[in-house]
């Protein structure tokens, strides 16, 4: 019901527009916002990477910038907007500013995944969030990452997988447990490996003399004594035919021929000649190479982007 003492309002002016004045404002306004959020999210979003000059490592950018000073005793790539670093023999982590987001404070220290990392206080292991807390006390003398949900733990000599919660999902039973990735676990039994899935099936049965996680819908693996590359059905894409290999990421894979390292493509041909005496995996587009000692990152042409200063 509505109160008869309550006066209507009259809408005299139905809709509100700005003048030509105005309207020019707040564009110039909305314009100056716009730019400095994409330039915030740039900054938030610019890969970073990790460089060793004069013994100390510091961040350079994309274009070979250095734009987190030389300093630590120890760096690794970002993830989830935080890296691990070392001062002195104690591991912390820093943003992307460079500050310390977490105090050194570890013995080990790995990269944030799925919203916490894996760290050791002397001979044990645990897990941490992005504030730095426990959320799993260190407590096991053998662990890898979290992924999709699940870890691997050592328990009494065995592997198993624990959840975010710390409780076991998949019973310790396996001589080695790898990390999930892309929905799957590589695991050793009876000296040979092969792949589970997250309620712990066997999804590729045990062959290999070696196998390592899946990225991009490859896995390595080894046949005899020669590398090669499995899909996720277990059948073999690329022949065993490299002295040894790494995981794909950014489209290309580490591999190695007569003691030289270079890279190839998903089909198995070199994009990057081996030529390098060690090298790592590409991240948004650089890798790190080492010749005779001296560190140097290239792109995904195998054109040099930075080289260590000494």
């Amino acid at each position: 019901m509505v109160d008869s003492n309550v006066e209507t309002v009259r809408v005299t002016r139905r809709s509100f527009s700005l003048s030509k004045k105005h309207s020019l404002v707040a564009a110039t306004i909305l314009l100056i916002v716009l730019i400095a959020l994409g330039a915030w999210l740039a900054t938030r979003s610019r890969p970073l990477y990790p460089v060793m000059t004069g013994g100390k490592y510091g961040y350079i950018d994309k274009s070979a910038k250095v734009v987190i000073p030389p300093q630590f005793d120890g760096a690794s790539l970002f993830s989830e907007g935080i890296a691990a670093v070392a001062v002195g023999n104690r591991w912390g982590y820093i943003d992307r500013s460079g500050k310390l987001a977490i105090a050194p404070q570890f013995d080990l220290a790995d990269p944030f995944s799925d919203g916490v990392a894996l760290v050791g206080i002397g001979p044990k292991l645990g897990y941490i969030d992005k504030a730095g807390k426990f959320t799993i006390t260190p407590q096991y003398y053998g662990a890898g990452q979290f992924g999709n949900g699940l870890a691997p733990v050592q328990v009494n000599g065995r592997w198993g997988y624990i959840d975010k919660s710390g409780k076991m999902a998949i019973n310790p039973q396996f001589e080695e447990g790898g990390n999930f990735s892309e929905g799957m676990a590589v695991v050793r039994m009876e000296g040979k490996y092969g792949y589970i899935d997250k309620s712990g099936k066997e999804v590729i049965a045990r062959q290999f003399a070696t196998a390592g996680d899946f990225h991009e819908e490859l896995a390595m693996v080894r046949l005899g004594d020669k590398f090669g590359y499995i899909d996720k059905s277990g059948v073999v894409k690329l022949n065993p035919q490299f002295d040894t290999a790494g995981d794909f990421s950014d489209g290309l894979a580490l591999v190695a021929i007569a003691g030289r390292v270079g890279y190839i493509n998903r089909s198995g041909q070199y994009a990057i000649n081996p030529q390098f005496d060690q090298g790592g995996n590409f991240h948004a587009g650089f890798a790190p190479v080492w010749i005779g000692g001296r560190e140097s990152y290239i792109n995904k042409n195998g054109k040099y982007v930075w080289n260590q200063v000494s």
